[in-house]
């Protein structure tokens, strides 16, 4: 069986490639060949979020990106980010970034809220954390 990190780089990879195409945890567990129940629980246990809000605040942190960096129109914008409505977009995109997608543009000051995880930066961060508590062991 494949190390677990692996798995969860995999369904990080995937979902990096293929952040404008339709997609759900149905579909990526399919690709990963994994339940979307283990995968799901698994993906939450390593990176402290489920696949639906990591994919949905990648989308958006790409849509912050595309409004200010180009002048594609809003409602493009929220399609290629998997909204079906200007109105979804802008009430999901407001809920992130605290304003809504025309004057965030107007703003003009990207500012990413969730960037691609690393696993290697988890790997460190954990066994830095469990690195203090043996510290705090011995030193007691």
């Amino acid at each position: 069986m494949r190390e677990q990190k692996e798995i969860i780089q995999d369904v990080i990879d995937y979902i990096e490639k293929n952040l404008e195409k339709e997609m759900n945890l149905d579909h990526i567990s399919k690709k990963i060949g994994y339940s979307k129940f283990y995968l799901n629980r698994l993906f939450a246990e390593y990176t402290g979020i489920t696949i639906y809000k990591y994919l949905q605040n990648r989308r958006l942190t790409v849509a912050a990106e595309k409004l200010v960096k180009t002048d594609k129109p809003i409602l493009q914008i929220a399609y290629e980010a998997g909204y079906d409505t200007q109105q979804s977009f802008s009430f999901a995109f407001k809920q992130v970034y605290l304003y809504p997608p025309k004057i965030y543009r107007d703003i003009g000051i990207f500012m990413p809220k969730k960037n691609k995880i690393s696993m290697y930066f988890s790997y460190i961060s954990s066994h830095k954390f469990v690195t203090k508590i043996r510290m705090k062991e011995i030193a007691a």
